[in-house]
């Protein structure tokens, strides 16, 4: 059993995406990705906002942080425009005091709190090391040979009822020791034993990396404060 105040908090951005340019910071109905989420955390049951760092390079993200009070890991410029360098790219790994860490993405406004909660007090309870958020998908796949992925347990007709479940990652929960980082490891992913899938909903999965997917999210979202 983990301890919650063994477990950091961490939410990474950038402004530098080149697919949704400044999206962490874009109105997003009357509000940002990045306030969402702050207000979610800050209305959770278990997490301790001591226990919270949002890691950022730019100026701009580091002022909303301060402005709901969210301790802010300095981001350096290269962690935030490099993605080929796990070390780089979560160098918080050996600069913070704690023994794990439960990486939040924001890019998800529909994600409930509940299910952060959620996820966290799974890996807390879990004996594996780390933890990956997935949803579950019964359907058919092929790989690149064309040969099938997807178990159709000799069904005579396409039927996705018969078929067993695939899970695909969600992208928005992650869970790991900090300790295995220096490693080139992450969330167990390169040696058994594997991470424990938390099989969440795909609606709250919902990911945003095209500027289509940031209109579908923003009229999801207001649907949602309407309800």
């Amino acid at each position: 059993m983990k301890k919650l105040d063994d477990i950091a908090i961490i939410v990474q951005a950038r402004l530098g995406s080149q697919r949704v340019p400044r999206k962490m910071l874009r109105t997003f109905a009357d509000t940002t990705l990045t306030e969402i989420l702050f207000e979610k955390l800050k209305s959770s049951q278990i997490i301790s906002m001591d226990n919270v760092y949002f890691s950022a390079w730019e100026q701009e993200l580091k002022d909303v942080a301060a402005k709901h009070g969210v301790h802010v890991f300095d981001r350096s410029e290269a962690s935030a425009n490099e993605d080929n360098d796990l070390q780089l790219i979560y160098e918080w790994h050996d600069k913070l005091p704690y023994k794990y860490v439960v990486l939040i993405s924001a890019c998800n406004p529909l994600l409930k709190i509940e299910t952060i909660d959620e996820f966290i007090r799974n890996y807390a309870k879990s004996d594996k090391q780390g933890a990956f958020a997935v949803f579950e998908k019964k359907t058919y796949y092929w790989d690149s040979s064309g040969s099938p992925i997807t178990d159709w347990k000799q069904a005579s007709i396409m039927n996705t009822k018969v078929v067993e479940p695939i899970f695909e990652a969600a992208h928005c929960l992650y869970a790991s020791p900090l300790n295995i980082i220096k490693n080139g490891y992450w969330m167990d992913t390169n040696y058994p034993p594997q991470p424990e899938l938390f099989v969440m909903s795909e609606l709250e999965a919902f990911d945003i990396d095209y500027e289509w997917q940031f209109k579908v999210a923003e009229t999801l979202w207001q649907e949602k404060l309407l309800q």
